[in-house]
């Protein structure tokens, strides 16, 4: 039985077989001894998104006692709609360019720190009652990696903005491409902060099956 570990664009975090290409973490533990999840979904708002491997760390079993509940992403684009930014042990060279182009795109003369994302990120991407936060935007003014919800669209379904379509989302990878309405009306998935970051060219990594829908 597949644990509950795998995130979602939306933040939800579901069972499936699949692993996906990074593993983070939000803040520390929030599972159940059992292995399963009770009501609460992080442990504090530094959520993160790492390697899979570093530095030859191994652990026998995910979701042991006392230590941080282990989650897993399909891709890089899809941890940032969750909320999640780049790790600055094991993704050092990816997490100072995405604080770096956080600084660009206020104006600020330093690089972004951790704890100031973090506080931020935290009001974007969850609201008062613990409901992901999402906002209305034309697709035009959106930038790759993006991911979005259509309006008429089922809820579940979440798009990845590509430079000419739309790509929707699965647990196993990306399938049949939607071509691209800029002037649309859509939900917003991406914290603000971030679609920020990646107007300013940051590039997240993207799963295989992206290039090959």
């Amino acid at each position: 039985m597949p644990l509950q570990n795998r995130v979602s664009p939306a933040g939800d975090i579901i069972a499936t077989p699949h692993r996906g290409l990074l593993m983070g973490n939000r803040g520390g533990a929030f599972h159940l001894p059992n292995r399963t999840l009770g009501s609460r979904r992080w442990a504090s708002r530094q959520w993160i998104a790492c390697v899979l491997a570093f530095k030859d760390r191994h652990r026998p079993a995910m979701m042991q006692p006392n230590r941080y509940t282990e989650l897993f992403f399909l891709d890089e684009a899809t941890a940032l709609a969750a909320g999640h930014r780049p790790c600055f042990e094991c993704r050092r060279r990816d997490a100072e360019q995405f604080a770096m182009l956080w600084a660009h795109a206020r104006n600020w003369p330093a690089p972004a720190r951790a704890p100031e994302m973090d506080l931020v990120l935290q009001a974007e991407r969850v609201g008062r009652h613990g409901q992901k936060v999402i906002f209305m935007a034309q697709l035009d003014a959106l930038p790759v990696g993006t991911f979005i919800r259509l309006p008429n669209a089922p809820k579940a379904t979440s798009y990845l903005v590509q430079t000419d379509r739309l790509l929707a989302w699965s647990p196993a990878g990306y399938a049949s491409a939607t071509p691209l309405n800029r002037r649309r009306q859509v939900e917003v998935l991406t914290p603000r902060s971030i679609v920020a970051v990646l107007s300013a060219g940051y590039r997240p990594m993207l799963h295989p099956s992206a290039a090959q829908s």
